[in-house]
């Protein structure tokens, strides 16, 4: 088994699932948990979404209790008498999900680092995710919103609407261990920070996509877009993503990298690299590769230095021409501003 969860969430007046939060989610369980599961759910095999009342609760708290999993059983515990719909979700093969609730625990085992971008199958996803009003008042179903505004209204209230979108903001449902998010709005759910992260203002993290340890993060990642530890993101900068445009190319960025303010760019970026502020690099982008002495060695595509490591990319100043140099100077992070705890 790779994953279980067990979930409460909301749902709209037709009974479809709007969003799910799991507390204690389990990622790689024991052997042993299988077997309780088949023992208090009659849980037969397979990826499984399976609805929870009060007595199933009751016998999932015993079970975990008598297996040693304390955060699993106070979860049961505490939903017993919950007015909002329960869940558990069985994830036994890494396949398609087949429901709401499913991708909902794939992206927190992403935003809980149990699983790395790309570690998990999230294909098709966007079919299950419904688009919602997230709002002071939880989930809401876009067609139920105008009703719900009204009662608001008329009970003397403000429903206040933060979003309106598939991802609810990451925060939410996870809040990872020694990070700094500025304004949490800009992180969605299912992206991965690492711990020492810091994420100003204007920074964006998508899902699928994140940083692997201490980085400055001022600019966009793009969704399956990872950064490693050390690298600097400046102010306004992005990296490509492959949901649209029909690229192939994923996109990442290695340790001790900066990419300049309004930067951006369309390869990977191996360690130790530099991209000149205001500078956006696509795969098709010419590149004169410089040499000791200053001269053109040779004039390249920017995909064929795609991973490479130690190189400084600019744009001359005089001639408009991108060139590509070896980076003798790799940054480092004020560790003081990177100790998150």
């Amino acid at each position: 088994m790779l994953a279980f969860g067990i979930g409460v969430g909301a749902k709209n007046s037709k009974g479809d699932w709007l969003e799910t939060y799991f507390a204690a989610p389990l990622w790689n369980p024991a052997a042993e948990v299988k077997e309780l599961l088949k023992d208090s759910l009659g849980y037969a095999g397979g990826n499984q979404t399976l609805e929870l009342d009060a007595q199933k609760l009751e016998a999932l708290a015993i079970a975990f209790e008598k297996a040693s999993l304390p955060a699993q059983a106070q979860t049961a515990k505490a939903l017993r008498d919950s007015k909002r719909p329960t869940v558990a979700v069985i994830i036994e093969a890494d396949d398609k999900a087949s429901s709401t609730p499913e991708v909902y625990l794939k992206l927190q085992l992403i935003s809980h680092r149990f699983v790395k971008p790309h570690g998990i199958n999230l294909e098709g996803i966007f079919a299950l995710l419904p688009n919602v009003a997230w709002t002071s008042q939880g989930a809401i179903d876009i067609d139920e919103l105008s009703s719900r505004q009204l009662t608001a209204r008329a009970n003397g209230e403000t429903l206040r609407i933060f979003s309106v979108d598939k991802f609810p903001q990451m925060t939410d449902y996870v809040v990872p261990k020694g990070v700094r998010i500025a304004d949490t709005a800009r992180v969605r759910l299912g992206a991965y920070v690492g711990e020492g992260t810091t994420i100003m203002h204007e920074g964006f993290v998508n899902f699928n996509a994140g940083t692997e340890g201490a980085s400055m993060i001022e600019g966009r990642i793009s969704a399956g877009v990872m950064i490693g530890e050390g690298s600097d993101l400046g102010g306004g900068c992005s990296t490509m993503g492959t949901l649209s445009g029909g690229g192939a190319i994923i996109i990442s960025v290695g340790k001790n990298s900066l990419i300049g303010a309004n930067a951006g760019i369309g390869i990977p970026l191996g360690d130790r690299c530099k991209v000149e502020a205001g500078l956006y690099i696509t795969a098709g982008s010419k590149v004169a590769v410089m040499d000791d002495k200053g001269e053109v060695a040779k004039v390249v595509k920017a995909r064929e230095l795609a991973g490479q490591n130690d190189l400084l990319f600019r744009r001359n100043s005089e001639t408009g021409r991108i060139e590509v140099v070896t980076n003798k100077t790799a940054i480092q992070l004020n560790e003081a501003l990177h100790a998150n705890n």
